[in-house]
């Protein structure tokens, strides 16, 4: 794969956006968040090592121990591409987030629905009808823009993870920011770096998108009042279900929308409102209701709702994919959002999302002013055959993927991240263990499988993958099952798997995880016109990058559930979110693969977890 340069303006871009914010007094100044760190070469050589060591049968070990010893000799390539790398961290904001947000987002070709854009689920709200989806609907919008005025004023509260603050330069690019497809690769347009910012949300219903200011003349945010009496005349205009669901283009292969994009902006009418949704601050998607289904099955629906809209039957039309924030408010009392992650991973939304459930919970305190509004625009298409086309082709392709989908979401209420808290356990180590501990119950081997470490203790970080698999996890899920291995022998092999993952934790927090290492060094390698190292051309670097396994969990204060689609055909995708007393998971897989079901990995995790519990306390 080709490279391709990003264009200077997004990096210095973002710098110059940075040191506005220092000067507004956002966030946490340069001086106290140190630029991220290019880790030394042999220690990301001998943890790679490592990290394989699990997946391999002993002999194409040797093989990858020989060309690792290679391209880390004295004086070798690798040496040449890391002082490249140590050059390029000390001449730009950050040396690899570019390149990851290029290499990992805007390069992939794949659909953004299911296959990159998380959503989150929350709780059923309390009410069932279309009254009370555009109350908390009215609340909603204004508790977002009460965080946008926080951010804007430099009153965001500083975050800390382990004493250290965290950079807060992505907050400002979540709003009026949008994924642009592209016929090779896409781009991310923020319009909020615009001498005049936008002052309108786009809303959705029935496959119609309407601009809806939401500021006063004098730049006040619209009371909770006149943002619902607003949203009351969208409904009124919005009456019939939109025969051309012109948001499913979003959710096509990037190619074929790439070209369906320029297709649709020849027309005037189309560009303003294409235009009109992309520059919006965020997008709200007021969803009709779905088909009831049973308690045990409500939490999978309603995150398929929050991927994916449920079909072109559905919701899937009140989406526009590309959009970097949707929130989503059912008329049945679902709610959630789906974002886009080229502009910022899940702990930043967490933030965002966190704040404005508090803001919800907060009673109307300003009436709504008797001054006239201007209408909410009705934002029009006109839909030639050659469009017309494409969005049957684009319904087609999504209810495939759709259908080709498996979601199961359920709670493990037995204990939560209390319970290894107690037994001086790291809890996400502890669930790491036990989700590779399933797995091998169910294929019979270990994977590879990442899960995310944020790396926002640095200037204009963004993510590395902590690698699960360890020598030790195999020792442990081999020794598990095996009656001639006593209990306090396991519990010893447990221990010690949850340790090495909780070491592997702490040095990706701090800048040295091997992933996004060997990365800069491919695409540096690239970079100076070289051929791409044979390291990265070996058998064991492919079966390492296969992520059959992936994994993420949710800092949040919420009973949320965060879903994704796994990253290759023959994988899963597994979301938690540990409360003090019980944890929430989600599981994914694609039905087009006979190996793997999401819900036998399902049940699977719920018993283990129950039998890791036993195993620690046997009186349980």
């Amino acid at each position: 794969m080709i490279l391709k340069k990003i264009p200077a303006f997004t990096h210095h871009g973002t710098r110059l956006l940075c040191l506005w914010q220092v000067a507004r007094g956002h966030g946490v100044p340069f001086s106290t968040v140190p630029p991220q760190p290019v880790p030394p070469l042999a220690h990301t050589l001998q943890r790679y090592l490592k990290a394989v060591e699990p997946l391999l049968p002993p002999d194409e070990l040797e093989h990858t121990r020989e060309a690792v010893r290679r391209f880390g000799q004295e004086g070798g390539l690798g040496e040449r591409l890391q002082q490249g790398l140590e050059k390029r961290a000390r001449h730009s904001h950050n040396w690899i987030s570019d390149w990851w947000v290029q290499w990992a987002y805007l390069e992939s070709r794949q659909p953004l629905a299911v296959h990159s854009n998380p959503a989150i689920a929350l709780p059923k709200l309390d009410y069932s009808d279309w009254r009370g989806q555009l109350v908390f609907a009215s609340k909603l919008i204004a508790g977002v823009l009460d965080f946008k005025a926080k951010i804007d004023s430099g009153r965001l509260p500083v975050e800390y993870l382990r004493g250290r603050p965290l950079c807060t330069e992505l907050f400002p690019l979540l709003f009026s920011s949008c994924r642009i497809p592209g016929p090779k690769h896409d781009y991310v347009a923020h319009y909020s770096k615009a001498r005049r910012a936008p002052t309108h949300i786009t809303v959705v219903r029935n496959y119609q998108f309407f601009q809806l200011e939401v500021y006063n003349s004098d730049g006040t945010p619209l009371t909770e009042g006149q943002i619902h009496s607003q949203l009351c005349r969208i409904r009124s205009q919005s009456w019939k279900m939109d025969k051309e669901p012109m948001g499913i283009l979003t959710s096509e292969h990037r190619n074929t929308w790439g070209q369906a994009y320029n297709r649709l902006l020849r027309d005037k009418i189309n560009k303003e409102s294409v235009r009109a949704i992309e520059k919006g601050i965020f997008t709200l998607c007021l969803d009709s209701p779905v088909m009831r289904v049973s308690d045990e099955k409500y939490s999978s629906r309603m995150a398929a709702q929050m991927l994916h809209g449920g079909g072109t039957y559905s919701n899937s039309g009140n989406r526009w994919f590309d959009k970097t924030l949707q929130f989503v408010v059912g008329e049945d009392g679902s709610f959630g959002l789906l974002y886009e992650q080229a502009t910022a991973e899940g702990p930043i939304i967490s933030t965002l999302l966190d704040h404005v459930l508090e803001y919800c919970k907060q009673p109307v305190s300003v009436r709504a002013p008797l001054i006239p509004l201007p209408m909410p625009k009705k934002l029009y298409f006109y839909i030639d055959p050659e469009i017309k086309r494409d969005i049957e082709q684009a319904k087609q392709s999504l209810d495939i993927l759709i259908n080709d989908l498996d979601i199961n979401c359920f709670t493990f209420r037995r204990f939560g991240k209390d319970f290894p808290k107690c037994l001086d356990l790291s809890p996400n180590s502890f669930i790491q263990v036990a989700l590779q501990l399933a797995y091998y119950r169910v294929h019979n081997e270990i994977c590879a499988s990442c899960d995310s470490a944020s790396l926002r203790m640095f200037r204009g970080g963004r993510t590395d993958f902590i690698r699960s698999p360890t020598i030790q996890a195999l020792q442990f899920v081999r020794a598990f099952d095996d009656p001639s291995v006593s209990r306090e022998g396991k519990v010893d092999l447990l221990r010690e798997a949850v340790e090495a993952h909780a070491t592997l934790t702490e040095q990706a927090l701090q800048g040295q995880a091997i992933d996004r290492h060997l990365l800069g060094l491919k695409l540096q390698a690239i970079e100076e016109g070289l051929s791409v190292p044979k390291i990265f051309m070996d058998t064991a670097y492919g079966l390492a990058t296969h992520w059959k396994l992936r994994t993420g969990q949710v800092l949040s204060n919420t009973d949320s559930v965060m879903c994704f689609g796994p990253l290759v055909p023959d994988g899963y995708a597994v979301c938690y979110n540990p409360q003090p007393d019980h944890v929430h998971f989600s599981v994914t897989a694609f039905n087009c693969c006979e190996e793997t079901n999401a819900e036998t990995l399902a049940v699977t995790v719920e018993n283990t977890l129950r039998h890791l519990q036993e195993l620690l306390q046997p009186s349980a």
